[in-house]
């Protein structure tokens, strides 16, 4: 309905997008009767709906609006280059300055020698691009036969279609297709909540490295590629691996020459307090960095595949006589989205802001810690920016609610009522909220999803979901 403090037609809205909007992740169950809340406007670290309604994005829009919302000098820096050229293909021998320059910067702030960038619209596209590309290497090489791809349960690489069959999440996964020739493999997600019991995090991180040497030793390193991980687990549960476990995987990954792919699509620019998580936490340079939704902060659809000096050098070597690289998209390097990225980094750069998480993840993190004396949360885990509420129906055996009862979306509803928005997948509660929030937000964060948490307790009792021990 339209409120009188509303300028938007609230009712007209919400049936246009229920007739023709088919939304990412519907659930189809109650679509077509609750329709969408439709969000309006926003600034800072809040975003308001058509009804004037004012909530803290605790879930950042998609793990991406780092610099937060309303950032003039980026609406202005893209309006100016739409003006000036809002578009050349980047195909063959041409490019933009806004190409060329974001190409120059990522490379100055990726690790090591990934000196060489291939752009795209999204974190699908990245990770579909480094397979292809990597396919192409090891053929180059003369070694045809170097294909599988290693990812793990669990992990989350997106949803086009070569992407969610990397993707280990098995509920997305429902009613759907993926790649099943033997490419992709799996092994173990690095869960250390739900590590078998009796054993430590060192004695888990050994066998998950030992189930991965099992595993290349079974298929023969031969034939695989390639090694796919998030540094920290997204939309799979905010996985955090046991100490070392980063670097142990990477030198297995080298002993077989296997490339290492760190998907970084949620964890860089500043999610973990570095610019890429992947040396500067976890020690180890990769020979390939995916990045996506943090790189423009999602002022545009913009995606990047790095690639160190080793592997450009095979496979920028001319193949045959009239051959070309022929990979790429009519929107890789589009002008605007460039000058998006840009003035995303200027803004980062400038304002500090991976100082900002490394100051106030820590509190974050602590302030949510105190959540895990409630009865029904079984773990809160992540780092700085990037966490996790596992909602629990024992704390003891760890065994969860059953899906009907739908906790982590009762949980975010309540949020929601109360002017936080949280993100919930199946009995988890995720934040990743955008990189400049204050210890009052947090504050105000934590506190409304306490409540929040404490009143659906309340309500699953009553109900006879669930008893309190």
């Amino acid at each position: 309905m339209t409120t009188a403090n509303s300028k938007y037609n609230t009712a007209e809205i919400w049936e246009k997008d229920r007739d023709h909007h088919i939304h990412p992740w519907t659930d189809f169950s109650d679509f077509k009767e609750k329709g969408s809340m439709i969000l309006a406007e926003a600034s800072g670290a809040y975003v308001s709906d058509s009804d004037g309604n004012r909530f803290l994005d605790g879930i950042g829009g998609l793990w991406c609006v780092n610099v937060g919302y309303g950032r003039k000098e980026i609406a202005q820096a893209m309006a100016e280059q739409a003006e000036n050229m809002v578009y050349y293909s980047s195909f063959g021998h041409h490019t933009s300055i806004p190409a060329a320059e974001l190409s120059a910067k990522l490379a100055e702030l990726a690790p090591g020698s990934l000196n060489h960038i291939q752009f795209g619209t999204g974190g699908s596209m990245a990770n579909d691009t480094a397979i292809r590309m990597i396919h192409f290497y090891f053929n180059r090489l003369g070694k045809h036969n170097k294909k599988r791809i290693i990812t793990r349960h669990d992990g989350y690489h997106g949803s086009t279609y070569l992407a969610m069959s990397l993707t280990g999440v098995e509920f997305d996964h429902t009613g759907f297709d993926i790649i099943d020739n033997g490419m992709i493999q799996r092994i173990s997600a690095p869960n250390t909540y739900r590590r078998p019991d009796g054993m430590d995090e060192a004695e888990f991180c050994d066998s998950l490295v030992e189930e991965f040497e099992q595993k290349i030793h079974d298929l023969g390193a031969e034939t695989v590629a390639a090694f796919i991980a998030e540094p920290i687990m997204g939309a799979g549960g905010v996985i955090v691996a046991p100490q070392g476990y980063h670097q142990r995987m990477h030198q297995v990954c080298q002993k077989n020459e296997i490339l290492y792919i760190a998907d970084e699509v949620v964890t860089a620019f500043g999610r973990l307090g570095h610019f890429f998580a992947s040396e500067d936490v976890f020690d180890m340079v990769p020979d390939i960095i995916t990045c996506a939704k943090g790189l423009s902060s999602a002022y545009a659809p913009l995606s990047a595949s790095i690639y160190s000096d080793a592997f450009y050098d095979v496979i920028s070597v001319p193949q045959a006589e009239g051959a070309m690289l022929t990979h790429g998209f009519t929107y890789s390097g589009h002008p605007v989205c460039c000058v998006a990225g840009l003035k995303n980094i200027e803004i980062m750069e400038r304002e500090d802001l991976c100082a900002h998480v490394r100051e106030l993840g820590p509190y974050f993190e602590q302030q949510l810690a105190t959540l895990d004396e409630l009865d029904i949360v079984g773990d809160v885990r992540g780092s700085h920016f990037m966490m996790c509420v596992e909602n629990v129906a024992n704390k003891e055996t760890k065994e969860i609610l059953p899906a009907e009862v739908g906790v982590g979306n009762r949980i975010a509803a309540v949020a929601e009522r109360k002017g936080v928005l949280v993100r919930p997948i199946a009995h988890l509660n995720v934040l990743s909220p955008p990189l400049i929030l204050t210890r009052d937000d947090i504050d105000l964060l934590v506190s409304v999803l306490r409540e929040s948490i404490t009143e659906v307790m309340d309500d699953l009792i009553r109900e006879g979901l669930w008893k309190a021990p």
